[in-house]
């Protein structure tokens, strides 16, 4: 069985599974970053705010 690749959005560093990005709706895209960060309350999370993250999800901590 393959297993399915996910994507971090070059924008918003949302990581996604499909065509086009479902936080932002943009089609850049990378297969190649480093760390995932789940955020739960964005409001609360300072690592969030360190890396301007305005919403919950699931994220990439750095984007190439």
């Amino acid at each position: 069985m393959a297993k399915i690749k996910s994507k971090a959005c070059k924008i918003c560093k949302s990581i996604y599974e499909g065509d086009k990005c479902p936080n932002c709706g943009s089609k850049e895209f990378t297969d190649s970053y480093k760390g995932k960060i789940h955020v739960l309350n964005s409001e609360k999370s300072e690592i969030a705010k360190k890396i301007n993250i305005n919403s919950n999800g699931e994220f990439a901590i750095k984007t190439r």
